[in-house]
Parts: C-alpha cells; structure tokens; sequence
C-alpha cells in the first residue's frame, strides 16, 4: 500500500477516543485521499489514527495533548506543518513531529529537523518507513511524558520541604559538609543532620548523587529560585 494511492474508505471521520486510552496518531493532510489512505495504514499497525484537513482542524479540535504523535504534511492552505511546529516550539509543545509532504526540499528538511521533528518523509514514502517513524514518535512521547511526570513529582515532594530544609539542601548540593552548614546557618551540627536526613527523605532520594540527579529533574525556574 502506497500512500498517495486513491481513497480506500468511505468514513472521513475517524474516532478521536482512541482505543482504551492508548496513543493516537494525529493525520494532518489537506488531501482527502492521502489522508484516508494514511489512516488505513496507521489502524493496520494497530495504531489509533485522527485525520484532520488543517492545521487550524488540529487546533480546533483540542486533542494535542493526548498522547501519541502527529504525521504533518508541511504545504496546506493556511497554517502550514512548519508554522505549526514553530508554534509548537514557542509555546514549549514537545508533541513529536513526523513531516510528509510531496513538496519538500533540503532546506525545509533542516529546518524541520532542527526544530525537533523526529522524520522529514517524502511522498509516495515506504509502509514500513512512515511506521518506524510513527513508532520512534510514539516512544519518544511515552518517554516525554515520563520524564514530565518525575519533574511534577518532585517539585511537588520540593514543596513539602521547610524553608530550614531547603537552605540546608541547598548547602548540601554545593558540597558543603555539615559543621560548615552549621556555622554559615548558626544553627547545631545535629540541627544540620536532622533537617539534612528529613530533607533526603521527602525528595525520595537515599544518597547524595541519588539526591543530586533528583535535584536535576526539578523545574528550571525552580532551580534558578533556590540559589
């Protein structure tokens, strides 16, 4: 099967619930037939395909922040699929990007990739390498979303902390054993210890480098707010 091929099924309204919450594969293309055809593949694969005829469609629709990956052609009326992913980059939306036009070139190419798509995809493009694609995509949002939910866990165990705690944790971090703590903060070394000990265990964290790469997976601002 070819995606440039004819249209291969009447309904022009896939489901947009997805299967048991499972990822989607957004289809943004202005061509009913391609787009059409692209849904029958992606379903073959076992994926949850939406097709929309516009980047003003997608956003429409409120669904970006489902999980899963969009397949974009990069020449529709309006918006395109690179103004959409420089929105997308603007906005700090990491939604994975997988290019298919019939129209690209090597300086579109770059750009798209630089910008983070995961695949620039020229039409008519192989089965198995638009699937690979969607496939590196779908992962790359699982291990986005991931890494997104550990940061929000713990900030959220950050929060909990007393500001004692956090000056103490701050110390820490810089390396500063605790009878320097102690002095800087006038406080008792055995005062350092205790905020010190009940600090590492509301970050979750048994070890100074586990505590450390904890530290690291806090929110920028977050960051940058402590010091």
């Amino acid at each position: 099967m070819r995606v440039d091929r004819p249209l291969v099924q009447k309904s022009a309204t896939p489901s947009i619930s997805g299967d048991a919450g499972g990822p989607l594969v957004l289809i943004v293309d202005d061509d009913d037939a391609v787009r059409e055809a692209l849904s029958e593949l992606v379903r073959s694969a076992g994926f949850e395909p939406v097709g929309f005829g516009s980047t003003r469609e997608l956003v429409e629709a409120d669904i970006l922040d489902a999980p899963g990956c969009l397949v974009l052609d990069v020449r529709m009326p309006g918006a395109s699929g690179l103004d959409l992913q420089t929105q997308f980059v603007r906005n700090g939306n990491a939604k994975p990007i997988i290019f298919l036009t019939g129209h690209g070139d090597i300086p579109m190419s770059v750009q798209a990739m630089k910008a983070g798509a995961v695949d620039f995809l020229t039409k008519p493009v192989r089965d198995q390498t638009l699937l690979d694609a969607i496939a590196a995509g779908i992962a790359m949002d699982a291990a986005q979303r991931a890494e997104a939910e550990i940061t929000r866990r713990n900030a959220e165990r950050y929060q909990t902390l007393s500001p004692r705690e956090r000056q103490v944790l701050r110390e820490v971090l810089r390396g500063r054993l605790n009878k320097q703590i102690a002095f800087d903060l006038g406080i008792s070394e055995v005062t350092v210890k205790l905020h010190r000990s009940n600090a590492m265990r509301k970050m979750g964290a048994t070890s100074i480098g586990m505590l450390i790469r904890v530290w690291e997976t806090l929110p920028a601002q977050v960051r940058d707010a402590a010091w």
